[in-house]
């Protein structure tokens, strides 16, 4: 129970950093300006994490890989804590370790589709509730480029956008393949 408990713990932590790690390469890979509060907020939660990793990590380009290696580093430590922590084994070293990798990998990209379908769902809110709200330009230019295949197939009826709905539709289609690829390759780690 207790390791449960601390497990869960470290996935909520783990999981706010790198989410907090991914908002920063999304907003540098579309060129979203940090000086708002979403930016400020960004900066202030990685900078501890992401400006010793620059000279590791150095950017290509817009991708900013001193941010997105820690966040797959951090998913990597957290599958590894969590076989630990509920006390598995883990089985032969070298699939081990590539399943490890793939884990981490996958929850990256899960942690990814969470946030776009956070960010769909809050910019759709705020179209309704508060289109002038100081978040707003942020996550339209954050999930423009998703829903712009749909809004060109899916015309609006009534004035009202269904796009979202279709994308979120596919996010979790996205999300139930990767949770089962993730269960696969978390096979390879223990056995």
């Amino acid at each position: 129970m207790l390791g449960g408990l601390l497990s869960m713990i470290l996935v909520t932590v783990g999981g706010f950093i790198t989410m907090m790690l991914l908002i920063r390469t999304a907003m540098r890979w579309m060129r979203v300006s940090f000086v708002n509060q979403l930016g400020q907020f960004v900066l202030a939660t990685t900078n501890w994490i992401v400006l010793p990793a620059q000279r590791l990590f150095p950017s290509m380009g817009r991708l900013d890989l001193s941010a997105l290696i820690p966040a797959w580093g951090i998913q990597v430590l957290l599958t590894v804590l969590t076989v630990v922590l509920v006390g598995a084994s883990f089985g032969n070293p070298v699939t081990a370790l590539g399943g490890v990798l793939a884990v981490g990998a996958l929850d990256v990209v899960k942690s990814a589709l969470y946030l776009l379908m956070f960010a769909v769902i809050v910019g759709a809110v705020l179209s309704w509730v508060n289109p002038h709200s100081p978040l707003a330009p942020a996550l339209n230019v954050l999930t423009r480029p998703f829903l712009a295949p749909f809004r060109r197939v899916i015309p609006p009826i009534s004035g009202i956008d269904l796009s979202p709905l279709v994308l979120l539709l596919v996010v979790q289609i996205a999300l139930y393949v990767l949770q089962h690829l993730r269960g696969a390759f978390f096979m390879l780690i223990i056995s």
